[in-house]
């Protein structure tokens, strides 16, 4: 049987003390630890399954494509995103399917893949590209108005030389010429000089319009 002297034993009974008064919270504090970090792991390892799982509906988007199957598209499509909504390539999907759609002639559908994106994307940098796209769609349709307001809306400075580029072509159309150079001219301005293609298409764009 253990022995202890006098001095182990007001420590002991002191460790006995404060146990009953803090070891309960103490218990529940690690109980309650473990649970999150339990927690967190199954939600990465959520996340990452249903990741996997979209990129194969997005290969899948990816072939119906290349195969003209307007069919298979829109049912991938209405798949992923009922899904998998908050993947990345939920969104991804949407422009595969908005870009269909648009060379088949079909603005409608476009539309309203895009404006799914710009309504339900995780990803910021991906709804730009949304809001730019669908402000074009929004031009064919002659919704010049509503394409301007969805070109207002906050993003990256990466971006700003696309929307300025958008704003120019709506305003081209609607005949404002000042507008539609100051716009080209921003966009000009924020096109790097290695991208030589764009820049010489910015300047087609500004040139077209005339002497100011």
């Amino acid at each position: 049987m253990a022995t202890y002297n006098l001095e182990e034993q007001e420590k002991l009974a002191e460790l006995q003390v404060w146990w009953k008064q803090h070891g309960t919270l103490i218990v529940l504090t690690v109980a309650l630890g473990l649970i999150m970090v339990a927690a967190i792991r199954g939600w990465d390892a959520y996340k990452q399954s249903q990741a996997s799982k979209a990129s194969v509906v997005y290969a899948e988007v990816l072939k119906a494509a290349e195969q003209n199957d307007a069919r298979k598209i829109t049912d991938l499509s209405n798949l992923v995103r009922e899904d998998y909504p908050r993947t990345a390539h939920a969104s991804l999907t949407a422009f595969v399917a908005a870009k269909f759609h648009v060379e088949h002639g079909d603005g409608k559908a476009a539309h309203a893949e895009l404006q799914w994106v710009v309504e339900n994307g995780r990803d910021a940098e991906l709804k730009a590209i949304a809001r730019v796209r669908l402000a074009q769609v929004l031009l064919d349709e002659q919704a010049y108005d509503e394409a301007l307001r969805l070109l207002e809306a906050e993003h990256s400075p990466a971006f700003e030389a696309q929307f300025a580029e958008t704003r120019g072509d709506i305003y081209a159309v609607q005949g404002k010429s000042a507008e539609a150079r100051a716009a080209y001219q921003a966009a000009l301005a924020g096109t790097p000089t290695t991208e030589k293609p764009t820049r010489e298409l910015l300047q087609f764009k500004l040139d077209g319009l005339g002497e100011s």
